[in-house]
């Protein structure tokens, strides 16, 4: 299968993009620095995920990092290095950025499939728990280190703890900077799977190739709709679904479904 590669070069790091047919591999690309993520990393992901998320030939997303480590969040001395900004540069800045990356992870309307060994910190943590299906190392750490920092969390910390494992567990890992393995941000519900470091891979790419492989249209509204759910009304979610249902029916791979079952056959979805 043909395989294209291109990639954003910022300094001593990457955001490399390589394109297998339907699925969209991204990988940060800075090892040397446990591919924590400067400025112009940011604006790469915000850029690659935006124009994934209007491409119609893509059926899915895979993020990993380089390197022994997914990605130890963001580089602090880099981005707050140099000038001293303006009173409120966060505010103006952090939407367009950090923000701006969890919100595509959580809203593009194509499955996310997140690889994690080592270390997944702060921002890092928060891209492997805003994917969709996350599999990681069972040694893998997963860290919130803002408080201990001495800040006060961002990038979807609190919104994405306490519906993922709770909110005793959240504040465990929030207020209290407790580190979490692999073994057990599965065991909570944090992510999808834990399993051994040789078997990341391999586990990653059979998800999201079945993934791919699916009724990404479908695929696409039931995910909005979940996530429309985390703050509606059951009547509020059985009218989303209602619509989601109206324009999901109306696809090829509906049809295929429908005539895979008549025949009795796995169905050959195109995503269409």
């Amino acid at each position: 299968m043909a395989r294209e590669r291109f990639g954003c070069q910022v300094g001593d790091g990457s955001v490399d993009t390589a394109r297998t047919g339907s699925i969209l591999r991204i990988t940060l690309n800075r090892p040397q620095r446990r591919n924590s993520l400067d400025h112009s990393m940011i604006d790469s992901l915000v850029g690659t995920l935006t124009a994934a998320a209007t491409d119609d030939s893509l059926r899915a997303v895979l993020l990993t990092g380089g390197g022994a480590d997914f990605c130890a969040g963001a580089d602090w001395v880099a981005t707050n290095s140099g000038t001293r900004p303006r009173t409120g540069d966060l505010v103006r800045r952090i939407p367009h950025t950090a923000h701006r990356v969890i919100e595509l992870l959580a809203t593009i309307q194509l499955p996310v499939v997140c690889a994690v060994r080592g270390w997944a910190v702060g921002l890092g943590c928060n891209l492997a728990l805003a994917a969709d299906f996350t599999v990681a190392d069972t040694e893998a750490t997963f860290w919130e280190p803002f408080v201990t920092r001495g800040f006060s969390p961002d990038s979807g910390t609190t919104w994405l703890l306490p519906r993922l494992a709770g909110i005793a567990r959240a504040k465990r890992m929030v207020l209290l900077g407790e580190q979490v393995s692999g073994a057990d941000a599965a065991d909570w519900g944090l992510i999808h799977a834990a399993v051994p470091t040789d078997e990341v891979d391999s586990a990653a790419e059979a998800l999201v190739a079945r993934l791919a492989g699916g009724p990404t249209v479908a695929i696409g509204l039931a995910k909005q709709a979940i996530a429309f759910g985390q703050h509606a009304t059951l009547g509020q979610a059985l009218n989303q679904e209602l619509s989601n249902l109206e324009l999901s029916c109306r696809t090829a791979d509906f049809k295929e479904g429908l005539a895979a079952f008549t025949e009795r056959r796995d169905p050959d979805f195109t995503g269409r």
